[in-house]
C-alpha cells in the first residue's frame, strides 16, 4: 500500500509568493494537477477552453478558497495544517482504516492513494452548513478532505478522513454507474459514518448525523426517503441525500420539505439498526449490495428509532 500526502500546506505557500498573474495556473498544475485521475473518471474538465468556462477550478471555487484569495491574509490558517506531526498522524489514520480490511481477509484492488486537505471559503454556505468540514472519497484510490481550519474542525479530521476512506474502499468493490440508485447512496453514507464511528466514537460524529433529531428522522425522513429508494440519476437524487437547502445552493432541483442531509442521517441509523440485527461487523458490510443490506432491514423504515447519543 502506498500512501502519498499531497503537502497542501506547502502549495499554498507557494501561491501566496506567485505574482497574481501566475497564481492560477501554478494552484491548478500543483494542487489539482494530481488529481487528474480522478477528474478524468468524473468528466470534469482539467482547463475549460475559454477562461470561464467549467473546469477543476469552478468545482474548487464552489466550496475552497480560489487562487486570488491565497493572500498573506490566509497564513493563520495556513499555519494551523502545516505541521509534520498533523500530516503524519492523517496518514496513520489513512493505515489504520486500510488495515481493518486487510485484518479480516479483504485484499483492497487499489495500492495507490493520494490524500490532501485543502482550505475552504469561510463564506461558503455549503461548507458552512456541515460546519466548516466534509471530504470526498469515492473515487478509489484518491481522497480529499476540506475545513475551515479551528478547534472544532482540527478535532473532527481524523473521523472526516475515516469517513472517506470508508467510501473508497466500497467503490473498489461496487460499481459506480449510471444506474446507481438513492437506496445505494443512503447505504454508502451510512456504512461510512458508522465505520468512522467506530474508530473515533459517537462524541465525534458528524453535524450531517447530529443535526437531525428523532422527531425529523422518523416523521418526515424516513417516510420521505422509503417512498425514493429505486430513483436514478445524481441531480435527482441530491436533494434526498443532501437536502433541500443544499440542493438549492447547487442549482439542483428540490424536492420540498427534506432536510438537511436527510440522506445521510437516515444511512447511518439505517446501517447501525444493520449491524445490530446481523450481528455483521462495519467492515463485513463496507462491500455487501446495498440491495442486500435493504433487504434484512425492510422494518426499519416503519419503526421507530429512538437515538441514543
Amino acid at each position: 500500500m502506498n500512501i502519498k500526502m499531497l503537502r497542501s500546506d506547502k502549495i499554498y505557500q507557494k501561491v501566496i509568493a506567485a505574482p497574481p498573474s501566475e497564481k492560477k495556473e501554478l494552484y491548478r498544475q500543483e494542487m489539482l494537477g494530481p488529481y487528474k485521475g480522478k477528474w478524468e473518471i468524473q468528466q470534469i474538465p482539467f482547463r475549460a477552453d475559454d477562461e470561464h468556462g467549467f473546469d477543476v477550478l469552478t468545482i474548487n471555487n464552489m466550496a475552497h478558497l480560489s487562487p486570488e484569495m491565497i493572500t498573506p491574509e490566509i497564513e493563520p490558517e495556513l499555519k494551523l495544517i502545516s505541521s509534520d506531526t498533523l500530516w503524519d498522524e492523517l496518514k496513520q489514520t489513512m493505515e489504520l482504516c486500510f488495515n481493518q480490511f486487510s485484518q479480516q481477509g479483504i485484499t483492497l484492488p487499489v495500492s495507490d492513494y493520494l490524500f490532501t486537505i485543502l482550505l475552504g471559503n469561510p463564506n461558503s454556505q455549503i461548507l458552512n452548513l456541515s460546519e466548516g468540514y466534509s471530504g470526498e472519497g469515492g473515487i478509489p484510490g484518491y481522497m480529499i478532505c476540506s475545513l475551515i481550519p479551528n478547534d472544532y474542525t482540527l478535532k473532527r479530521l481524523k473521523p472526516a478522513l475515516a469517513h472517506e476512506c470508508n467510501h473508497n474502499v466500497r467503490y473498489q468493490f461496487i460499481e459506480w454507474n449510471e444506474k446507481i440508485n438513492l437506496g445505494e447512496l443512503i447505504v454508502s453514507e451510512g456504512l461510512a459514518e458508522n465505520f468512522a464511528t467506530s474508530l473515533y466514537g459517537e462524541n465525534l460524529i458528524g453535524p450531517w448525523v447530529s443535526k437531525t433529531d428523532a422527531n425529523t428522522l422518523n416523521n418526515i425522513i424516513k417516510p420521505i426517503l422509503g417512498e425514493h429508494l429505486e430513483i436514478t440519476g445524481l441531480q435527482q437524487i441530491m436533494a434526498y441525500l443532501y437536502g433541500d437547502e443544499v440542493a438549492k445552493l447547487q442549482g439542483l432541483p428540490v424536492v420540498g420539505g427534506v432536510p438537511y442531509s436527510a440522506g445521510y442521517a437516515c444511512g447511518y441509523h439505517l446501517i447501525k439498526y444493520y449491524l445490530q440485527k446481523t450481528g455483521k461487523s462495519i467492515v463485513e458490510a463496507t462491500t455487501l449490495p446495498a440491495n442486500d443490506i435493504l433487504s434484512e432491514v425492510e422494518e426499519f423504515w416503519d419503526e421507530e428509532t429512538v437515538l441514543h447519543r
